[in-house]
């Protein structure tokens, strides 16, 4: 054995007595290795926990900007789900190049100015005298000024820009505009300020701005007060006719684009409020959507099992709704309650169909189509037979004069019946000219007209005085249906009659009243109404609606009309 070898358990003894491990240096070594290891395990597990939460952070916030901008919009420019407002045809084409979806435009428009190029000017020009007088905000949002608006992403908002590239805007400058272009689209009511009277006690001396719109205020209130406690017409509105020929209109989306039915629509109808329609068909569905013009939502549906719908009516005061089918029974719909009462068969009655009805004016009393010529009236409120009425032919059309005082009757002997509601008989009975079948009737909004469709597809027009006095001769005779007429419709001036006929496509009319005449774009030659089966004209004559048997309801705007 050599000296080294000797030597060495020597020297480890003696580090080992002295306390020392002769291994430390190697576990060091390994131990920092591993410590080395987790910090930086630790370290980017952190770093991916910061970067996920800014993140999430990040599109919160985004989130939160977003929303408050819709409220802010909503806030400035009224509801999305508002009613249309007609007379702002500028700003709808607008929307309507952005989008390319909404509207359809049958005439071609001026040059569409952005709103915010016409009132920027006068708006910044007048801002620093108007400060003093408007209202300081109640707060202040740090935010507003931080945000960035992209005015150029959003189609309905392209209307905003300045220059045709402009995008980015800052918050204070976004809100500004959408003032701008709320008050264009929402001018004052300068009558009703109570310091726009003049020293002579009088609200303004100019009129032209009341007489270009169409109306002239009362002058016989000197007195704020006693001008708003009256009930008095304070208005008088200009009477600006339709003009024949060519009829101006606007395709808007389907009434029923939410959800169309599965079946022919038998019935359209607008509320008296003029934002609810009913369409009804043989899906069995009453459905109730909210007429907009654009978006057109869904409120309610119902199903009704055992009756495919043939007649869906609101009563006049917009309580109820009547519907009926191929069945000896039928329905009422409370729109307050949201009940439905199946009603029927009638005591002593043996019909086997009540699908034809109306509703008188004043809402008492609903006539039903019985058999053998018989018309029963129906009490609205207790839903009983309280009488009938009897044809020498049978009955196939109903209508009721304005006041309901007065009830027209037409069917297969081809003579118009006209009976008395309080003594429940028949006054006046005369031929319909030409007539051998008679298949709709309807009377004009101001009884002063009624027509008489046939299955031959004549209408005759006639003047309900002079048909009474003994004059047969129709006013005017239309001949433009081939095929059984099965719907007649006034609108809400009786400046125009809709007559409508099942059997052919597209086989709707629309005449104007006063010169008797069709107009001659109507139906539009590149789109198809299908088999149209029903029309409906909202109250204030700016809607249109019309179903068809492919289960749409088509909607249409007349510019002529400003309110729907």
């Amino acid at each position: 054995m050599s000296l080294i070898s000797q030597n060495v358990p020597f020297v480890n003894k003696a580090k080992k007595a002295k306390g020392e491990n002769v291994d430390e240096p190697l576990n060091l070594q390994a131990s920092e290795d591993a410590e080395h290891e987790k910090e930086s395990e630790v370290d980017i597990s952190r770093i991916k926990k910061r970067k996920k939460a800014r993140k999430e952070q990040d599109e919160k916030l985004a989130l939160e900007q977003e929303r408050e901008m819709k409220k802010l919009e909503n806030f400035l420019f009224g509801s999305l789900y508002s009613p249309l407002e007609f007379g702002k045809e500028e700003e709808e084409a607008q929307d309507g190049i952005d989008g390319g979806t909404d509207f359809f435009f049958d005439r071609s428009g001026n040059d569409i100015l952005s709103v915010y190029e016409e009132d920027a000017e006068a708006l910044e020009k007048s801002k620093e005298k108007e400060e003093s007088k408007l209202r300081k905000p109640v707060w202040a949002d740090e935010e507003e000024e931080r945000t960035k608006v992209n005015i150029g992403k959003v189609n309905r908002l392209r209307k905003l820009r300045k220059e045709e590239d402009e995008s980015l805007i800052s918050g204070p400058e976004y809100v500004a505009r959408l003032r701008a272009q709320h008050a264009k689209l929402n001018p004052g009511t300068e009558w009703a300020q109570l310091d726009s009277r003049t020293a002579g006690g009088g609200y303004y001396d100019d009129e032209s701005s009341d007489e270009e719109n169409g109306a002239v205020l009362a002058r016989t209130y000197n007195d704020v007060d006693e001008l708003l406690r009256t009930n008095e017409d304070l208005v008088v509105k200009s009477s600006v006719k339709l003009l024949p020929g060519l009829l101006e209109f606007s395709r808007l989306i389907d009434a029923n684009a939410r959800e169309p039915s599965n079946g022919p629509i038998n019935s359209v109808q607008f509320h008296r409020n003029a934002q609810l329609l009913l369409a009804a068909g043989l899906d069995r569905r009453l459905r109730f959507f909210q007429i907009d013009g654009r978006r057109n939502a869904k409120i309610q549906s119902i199903f009704l099992d055992d009756c495919p719908i043939r007649k869906a009516s609101f009563l006049p005061d917009g309580s109820q709704v009547i519907l009926s089918g191929r069945r000896n029974f039928f329905y009422s719909f409370d729109l307050v309650q949201a009940k439905v009462d199946k009603i029927g068969p009638l005591v002593g009655r043996e019909e086997k169909s009540l699908e034809v009805f109306e509703v008188s004016p004043d809402s008492s009393t609903i006539a039903f189509v019985g058999n053998e010529g018989y018309i029963l009236l129906v009490s609205t409120k207790s839903k009983e037979m309280i009488g009938t009425l009897k044809m020498n032919g049978t009955v196939r059309s109903l209508a009721f004069t304005d006041d309901g005082r007065q009830l027209l009757s037409f069917g297969g002997d081809g003579q118009v019946y006209h009976w008395d509601m309080r003594t429940r008989s028949c006054f006046h009975k005369a031929a319909d000219e030409g007539c051998i079948n008679g298949t709709s009737l309807c009377t004009s909004p101001n009884g002063a007209l009624f027509a008489a469709g046939s299955n031959s597809g004549i209408v005759n027009v006639y003047n309900r005085d002079e048909f009474l006095g003994g004059k047969r001769k129709p006013i005017k005779t239309v001949e433009n249906l081939t095929t059984k007429v099965d719907f007649l419709k006034f609108n809400n001036d009786a400046q125009i009659l809709a007559i409508c006929s099942s059997m052919k496509k597209n086989s709707l009319k629309l005449v104007h009243v006063p010169s008797f005449t069709v107009f001659s774009n109507w139906p539009p030659p590149n789109m198809s109404l299908h088999y149209p089966r029903c029309l409906d004209f909202s109250p204030g004559g700016g809607f249109m609606a019309i179903g068809n048997a492919a289960g749409k309801v088509l909607l249409y705007k007349l510019h002529h009309y400003s309110h729907a």
